[in-house]
């Protein structure tokens, strides 16, 4: 699992030097929320408030995400995704997905089926059965 993380740290940088794995995770998640507050980021990464903040502002300095008033409460800020934080995530998605493809290319499909449900099941977390 260390070894996963490091290349995963270290793809991280090769596929946009801006691009941290942190802040690729909390533009994905931004993305696939349609945004969020930062405090729901710091709440679904387990994350220390200070620590999404940091990285919050260097995603805001790089022109990545913006704040906007939420309609419902105008005392929140949501964290969206700019029109260049939706390119430079797409970008960084189709190099990570062609360096995956690449990696497994010559793994047989039953292999590709058995890790696959692998990582289902990890990431499934602690007492979750994987379906299937």
């Amino acid at each position: 699992m260390t070894i996963f993380a490091r290349r995963a740290r270290a793809s991280a940088g090769r596929m946009h030097p801006e691009l941290s794995l942190v802040s690729y995770t909390l533009l994905s998640h931004l993305e696939e929320q349609g945004g969020c507050r930062a405090t729901d980021l710091a709440a679904h990464y387990a994350l220390d408030k200070s620590t999404v903040s940091r990285q919050v502002a260097a995603l805001e300095r790089a022109g990545l995400i913006e704040r906007r008033q939420d309609p419902e409460d105008h005392r929140v800020q949501v964290l969206h995704l700019t029109e260049a934080g939706q390119e430079i995530l797409a970008q960084v998605t189709r190099s990570r997905r062609a360096a995956f493809r690449e990696r497994l290319a010559d793994w047989p499909q039953e292999d590709l089926v058995r890790f696959a449900a692998y990582l289902e099941r990890y990431n499934a977390g602690p007492g979750h059965a994987a379906s299937g």
